[in-house]
């Protein structure tokens, strides 16, 4: 069992340092789903995630001959955010191995707080393995994410947090990914009230933890393909598998499609980016996949908010699609003057408004004479898209 004590200890360290996040209820989400819920905000915290907690924590415990050789970790953004800010407070290096492809949003908030970083690896994994390797030859401390009790009691303030806060809980919902928050959350709420029950939610596309759960045994993946990148971890922690089988009652996962939708339900009806990792609860409950907390009181953790940009735009546009906001199609014209203007003018007339428009007269696979027009159109939600694609097939644009 994780030794309590280490929490309430960290908590003392990390005071003046870590912001005291809002856990604020959410009357849509509590709608829809059928529960009191409750979404504690680390997408706000110091470094857009709750990774500052343990990262200061371990640092603050280290030696001085082990800061005077400065600090290395590897991660895909945010706990190397949290590694470099709460190595900068203390004036020591830091160097973060990232997988390649880390969106380069995170890549910069790492070198804006100082450290330097190597881009190694497809994943965690190899940017792990890399890491240590780096260690051993200069000397310096490698900061596991999750894989050190520090840290996971860093992490674990979370959970005493909430329940400062709202102390009459029935679940906690947490994100999983290499284990570290759950395990040292788990173990605060359960050691204030075991009845509150624990969930941990993770990524299809990284299975590892929760097969190793459903197992109660460690088994590693072979790939992981999420675009929640900040819980794509392959292989299982031992450690905190052990302390998540002590305290976890229970253990789902979500795939892309549906943690998409809740980063898009968060960004419209919550009025808050959060990236894919932190998504991860809000999607099991968008999704009915906690159906047995109907009429319970919950809190969701938002663990992050440091999203690409450019994933965002992408889940924006095919959610406008999905919902009936957004429809695109191609028709085929006859090249004459006038042609477009009367198509156009079809469209107007059924109050659909036109944001985007190609022309091509020049496709191979068009006769002679013709043109291939590709229309992005604005649109009022399933019924008026039905209504568009009636007149235009009476209209001959299009043919089944």
């Amino acid at each position: 069992m994780f030794d309590v004590k280490k929490i309430y200890e960290a908590r003392e360290r990390i005071k003046g340092v870590v912001v005291d996040t809002p856990l604020s209820y959410a009357p849509h989400l509590s709608k829809h789903s059928g529960c009191e819920v409750y979404l504690k905000k680390e997408n706000l915290q110091v470094t857009g995630a709750f990774k500052i907690r343990g990262a200061y924590n371990k640092i603050a415990t280290l030696s001085d001959a082990q800061r005077a050789c400065g600090v290395i970790a590897a991660s895909a953004g945010n706990h190397a955010q949290g590694v470099a800010l709460s190595a900068s407070m203390f004036g020591i290096k830091a160097i973060i191995v990232m997988p390649e492809a880390t969106p380069l949003t995170k890549i910069n908030g790492v070198k804006n707080y100082g450290a330097d970083v190597i881009l190694h690896g497809a994943n965690y994994d190899e940017a792990y393995a890399h890491a240590i390797e780096y260690a051993k030859l200069h000397s310096l401390t490698f900061v596991h994410p999750f894989e050190d009790d520090e840290v996971i009691a860093g992490q674990g303030t979370l959970a005493l947090d909430i329940l400062d806060k709202c102390a009459d809980l029935d679940a906690v919902v947490i994100p999983a990914g290499g284990g570290g928050l759950v395990s040292g959350m788990a173990c605060a709420i359960k050691s204030i009230n075991p009845n509150i029950e624990v969930i941990a939610v993770s990524a299809k596309g990284a299975p590892a933890l929760k097969n190793s759960f459903d197992s109660k045994t460690p088994i590693d993946s072979l790939s992981v393909r999420t675009i929640a990148d900040g819980i794509a971890v392959r292989d299982t922690s031992p450690i905190t598998l052990g302390y998540m089988l002590e305290s976890v009652d229970r253990f789902i996962s979500v795939d892309d499609e549906e943690i998409a939708s809740a980063i898009l339900f968060l960004l419209e009806r919550q009025k808050l980016v959060v990236e894919g990792a932190g998504a991860v609860g809000v999607a099991a409950l968008l999704h009915d996949k906690l159906e047995h907390l109907k009429g319970k009181k919950v809190a969701i953790v938002l663990s992050g908010g440091n999203m690409d940009v450019t994933l965002l735009s992408v889940i924006i546009e095919k959610g406008l699609l999905k919902s009936g906001r957004k429809m695109k199609f191609t028709v085929t014209l006859i090249d004459k003057p006038g042609a477009l203007m009367r198509f156009t003018q079809i469209l107007q007339d059924l109050n659909a408004n036109i944001v985007h428009i190609s022309y091509d007269r020049t496709s191979i696979s068009l006769d002679y004479g013709d043109a291939s027009v590709t229309v992005h159109l604005e649109t009022k939600g399933e019924e008026h898209q039905s209504m568009i694609y009636k007149v235009l097939k009476e209209e001959n644009y299009i043919r089944e």
